[in-house]
Order: C-alpha cells, then sequence, then structure tokens
C-alpha cells in the first residue's frame, strides 16, 4: 500500500484589506500573506475502496467532502483522469481550526503537493489553478512564501522573503464566524486601511520595523465584543517588545513580530496559561 506524506503549513496575513461586494458573491481582498512553520502533519494512504475518506486526531472535523483535504484530493484526480482512487487522508492537525490561519486551506493543499509529487501529472502553474477551484486561500497555501493576494484571494504575486524574524501566534478560546464576520464589516461606515503599498516597498527593501508598523487587518474594525480580547492579546505581545502585532485572517488568533532570537519564551506561557493556544513560529519559503 503505498503511502505519501506532506506538511500543512500555516498561514498569516501581515495585512488585510477588504473591498466592496463582487458580482459573485465574494469580496474583493487586497492580502500581504506568510507562510509560518506551524504546520499539521499530513498521511495519505491509497486503496481500493474507491472512495476518498479523512480521518483527524479532532474529533468534530469531518471525514467527508466538507472537508477540504477531501474536496481537493478529488479535484486532482479528477483533473488527471484517476477518478475512484481510493485513498484515506490522516490529518494530524496541530494548527487551530477557526483560527485565521488557513488550517483547512493549509491541508487542502498539502494533499495537492503530496499527489501532485506522487502522479507528476500537472505543472506548478497548473496545480495552483486548479487548486482555485478548491478554495480561496488554497492557491497561496500551495505556493507559500510571501505573496500579494487580491481578488478573492486566488490572484497571487511573490513577493521578497520576510527579513528574519520570528513571530508568537496566540488564539483565544473561541473562534470567530467568517460569514458573520464579514456581515458586520459590510455595516461599518468607516474603515481605516492598511498601507499595502507600504508593506510591500518595506518587504523590497528588507525593513522588518517598516513593515510591522504598517500591519493591519481591517476586520479588526468590526464591532464584535470578542475583538476586545483580540486587543488584550496585541497589548500583551507589544508589552513583550513585539515589533507590531495583528490578528490574522477574520480571527481569533494574533500574532507579534520579533527580531531573531528576542521573542521571549516567558511570553508565551504567560499568554498559554490566560489564553489557552499559544506557540512560536518562523517564516517558511515557497512550498511550489
Amino acid at each position: 500500500m503505498d503511502i505519501i506524506k506532506s506538511q500543512a503549513y500555516a498561514k498569516l496575513n501581515i495585512s488585510l484589506d477588504v473591498a466592496e461586494h463582487r458580482a459573485d458573491g465574494y469580496h474583493d481582498m487586497m492580502m500581504v500573506m506568510q507562510t509560518v512553520s506551524l504546520s499539521d502533519d499530513i498521511e495519505i494512504r491509497f486503496n481500493d475502496s474507491g472512495r476518498v475518506q479523512a480521518k483527524s486526531n479532532f474529533h468534530f472535523v469531518p471525514g467527508d467532502e466538507r472537508n477540504l483535504a477531501v474536496r481537493a484530493a478529488l479535484a486532482y484526480l479528477r483533473a488527471i483522469g484517476q477518478e475512484g482512487q481510493g485513498m484515506l487522508i490522516t490529518l494530524f492537525k496541530c494548527v487551530p481550526v477557526g483560527a485565521g490561519m488557513g488550517g483547512g486551506s493549509s491541508d487542502a493543499a498539502a494533499v495537492l503537493r503530496a499527489l501532485n509529487r506522487h502522479y507528476g501529472a500537472l505543472s506548478p502553474e497548473e496545480l495552483e489553478t486548479l487548486s482555485a477551484s478548491v478554495g480561496s486561500d488554497v492557491p497561496f497555501c500551495v505556493r507559500g512564501g510571501t505573496a500579494l493576494a487580491t481578488g478573492r484571494g486566488e490572484k497571487l504575486e511573490s513577493l521578497p522573503d520576510m527579513p528574519d524574524c520570528e513571530f508568537i501566534i496566540c488564539k483565544p478560546d473561541f473562534s470567530i464566524s467568517t460569514p458573520e464576520l464579514f456581515r458586520k464589516l459590510d455595516q461599518c461606515s468607516t474603515r481605516c486601511h492598511p498601507d499595502t503599498a507600504g508593506i510591500v516597498e518595506a518587504l523590497h527593501a528588507g525593513d522588518l520595523e517598516q513593515i510591522c508598523r504598517r500591519m493591519y487587518n481591517v476586520f479588526e474594525d468590526v464591532d464584535d465584543r470578542r475583538l476586545r480580547t483580540v486587543r488584550e492579546i496585541k497589548g500583551r505581545l507589544l508589552d513583550h517588545g513585539a515589533l507590531g502585532a495583528v490578528m490574522t485572517g477574520t480571527g481569533s488568533a494574533v500574532f507579534g513580530v520579533f527580531r531573531p532570537g528576542t521573542a521571549p519564551d516567558a511570553a508565551i506561557r504567560e499568554l498559554r496559561k490566560e489564553y489557552g493556544f499559544c506557540e512560536k513560529a518562523v517564516c517558511v519559503g515557497r512550498t511550489n
């Protein structure tokens, strides 16, 4: 029985901006995104069942087509004319669910990369194009590294790597519904916007401090009592020496950026005790 393995790296939003509703019901986005070392472990076992199924160490993660990893595998098999190939996808999850870190999209991307290494049927560009049919964040998770994402998030422009740094990522013990937060954002009459062009310029200059000064997420403007906790965590990270701190995606995870070797373990212990999940991570380059 063939077994293949892959890592599903989390993503962080260095910045996140949202424009108006599109005719297809989505929003136009503009995001600077970064792959980080926190990851799920993916194992694919081929079998003769004729079905694609998933299982996870998280009991609430579905094992059918509601799972993006299953949908990604089915899409890949259709694309290469291998429908009917059975497999069991095992997800050893370490990336928190409902955190804004792309956990499901990252799992789907890891499955696509693993299957493409196994079959070798698609070019990197073809794999990214296919991944867009699975989910808006999946193309970035397939490519990895540092990138500007526009459209629904599927249009990518690779950017220079982030300067050397460390992240402390903290997720409180609640998640925030993405559709709910979009609805609330649409009701905001005024909104600050991140300086995306300034972040891109700072990336080209390799200036970590200027990147951190410009980090911003428009969802932090939303009137939601849970975002008070997000602001509390940001403040704690800044108090511990972060150059900048921001919520990723639609939350609820928050990360702080530190110069190399300066992310304090004491902060991780303190935040983990008070809020739940808290881990250190570093940047990961392109994966496709």
